[in-house]
């Protein structure tokens, strides 16, 4: 991240020495399990900071995209420092925004938006989580060939963070045929065409890949199963996944029974919302402290 943006609810009263609220919330869909309230408080009570962090669920306010306008101009109204976004926003809120971070312009997608001096500024930390990640789970892992799966939002961001860790090759598959030709055209015109492009199904690229990405939210409690066929898993296919509710998907379940190197969507959650943190408060957080919290977190269990 290129950006510090120094929170303006973040003052502190010299009388009493107690800061106040610094209010933040997440916007999206069937995100009840979400763990961003949890790691933004907890490292908020950490700095001496008062943070409280609401979930804004569009599922259980019987809502779609449609409604994110005014999602966003109720939190400013009640005097929220900002918001994360997730599926299904990350892309419709661009429109919204007033200003956009370089990485957010590059990527087309925004997971973090800002509210200052009247106007929203939209960034990315999605890609920072992911290769963050990566790196400490997934170390010496081979980067010739990588499928990823969902082009997305958060498929953006990660295939963006993919490519700068350096992957050489990066086939890109999703539902949409049209949306993964054009995040490859994006992305090749920032890394070059040779570098990334788009495939019709995960049957055509994942036997010759050396690992596979999942973005899509198909492994979330409300979306279960497996985003492709289980008979395309290998040994010697890594996978990793940016789902992390529920934290041990089904495919890495059935990718570590095959005795694959795996990496779960929790250091990418972490790291991306440290970043987050840093961009709401203008507090660099401990990212260790984050990581032993976010691991010692309970499954949030729905009866």
């Amino acid at each position: 991240m290129n950006i510090t943006t120094p929170l303006p609810n973040s003052e502190t009263n010299s009388a009493t020495a107690v800061p106040r609220q610094i209010k933040l919330g997440l916007i999206g869909a069937d995100i009840g399990p979400s763990r961003s309230p949890a790691m933004h408080e907890a490292e908020g009570r950490a700095q001496g900071l008062d943070v409280s962090y609401q979930l804004i669920d569009l599922t259980t306010r019987s809502v779609g995209v449609e409604g994110l306008p005014g999602l966003l101009a109720e939190a400013e109204a009640e005097g929220f420092a900002g918001v994360n976004v997730t599926h299904p926003c990350k892309q419709a809120v661009i429109p919204l925004l007033d200003e956009l971070s370089e990485d957010a312009r590059a990527l087309g997608a925004v997971n973090t938006v800002l509210f200052q001096d009247g106007k929203r500024l939209g960034h990315n930390t999605d890609w920072y989580g992911f290769s963050e990640a990566f790196r400490r789970g997934m170390a010496g892992a081979p980067l010739s060939r990588v499928v990823q799966i969902g082009a997305g939002g958060a498929g953006s961001a990660v295939a963006y963070g993919a490519l700068k860790l350096g992957v050489a090759q990066l086939s890109l598959v999703d539902v949409d045929q049209a949306r993964a030709e054009a995040l490859a055209a994006k992305l090749g015109g920032i890394f070059g065409a040779s570098r990334v492009s788009a495939a019709a199904r995960p049957d055509d690229v994942v036997p010759t890949a050396d690992g596979l990405i999942n973005t899509t939210p198909i492994g979330m409690e409300a979306y279960p199963g497996l985003p492709l066929s289980g008979a395309l898993l290998r040994p010697n296919l890594w996978v990793a996944e940016v789902v992390y509710f529920p934290l041990d998907t089904a495919l890495l379940q059935a990718a570590r029974a095959l005795g694959s190197r795996t990496v779960d969507g929790g250091g990418m959650a972490v790291f991306q919302a440290a970043e987050a943190f840093r961009l709401f408060t203008g507090v660099m957080p401990d990212v260790e402290r984050m990581l032993t919290g976010f691991a010692a977190m309970r499954p949030i269990r729905h009866e």
